[in-house]
């Protein structure tokens, strides 16, 4: 039937994601993408919109996907803390590990280009750290220093991202998680 979608849009977001999160937004052509997810250009444009409006739709894609894995290890944060953020770093760390997803994070990735990127793309990944260092506050309740402790997890857990496109070890992406969960637990019962 003429006009008709032929394809799983699901299917070409996580193409398009994985594409843009390998190569990076400015890196990542149209062609890239027409080959990363088996599209043409017109049915990008007419399907999907701009590369701009792509790369929106991947960043908040990627979010969610995370997002909420995240919010289920921090669930059992007000009896457990530190166990709690351990499953929150675990997320991290078994993504990381996952030899079908490119190094790295893609809001990582996209907040340290946000110098050369559009104002709605770099609005969306200050948003989407936010809303991780929200997610952290929110999960460390009450402490006294919940807020510096949220800040200091959500910049190791985007740093764990960065060492591992560096081509840091699991074993020193694990090392520095038990750095900081050592300092968290100590922080915690001060």
């Amino acid at each position: 039937m003429a006009g008709k979608k032929q394809f799983d849009v699901d299917t070409v977001l996580d193409a398009a994601m994985t594409q843009f999160w390998r190569a990076g937004y400015a890196e990542t052509s149209l062609d890239d993408l027409s080959a990363a997810t088996g599209l043409n250009r017109s049915s990008i444009y007419s399907s999907l919109g701009d590369k701009e409006a792509l790369y929106l739709r991947c960043l908040d894609r990627y979010a969610t996907r995370y997002g909420e894995k995240y919010d289920e290890a921090l669930s059992s944060a007000s009896e457990e803390p530190v166990r709690a953020i351990r499953e929150f770093f675990e997320v991290t760390l078994d993504r990381i590990a996952d030899p079908g997803l490119p190094d790295g994070c893609l809001v990582a990735q996209t907040a340290m280009a946000i110098p050369v990127l559009s104002p709605a793309i770099a609005a969306r990944a200050v948003e989407a750290v936010g809303f991780q260092r929200a997610r952290l506050r929110t999960a460390l309740g009450t402490t006294k220093a919940a807020d510096d402790l949220a800040v200091h997890l959500a910049a190791v857990n985007q740093s764990l991202a960065v060492m591992s496109r560096a081509g840091a070890s699991r074993e020193q992406l694990r090392a520095i998680v038990d750095v900081s969960l050592g300092a968290l637990s100590r922080a915690l019962s001060a």
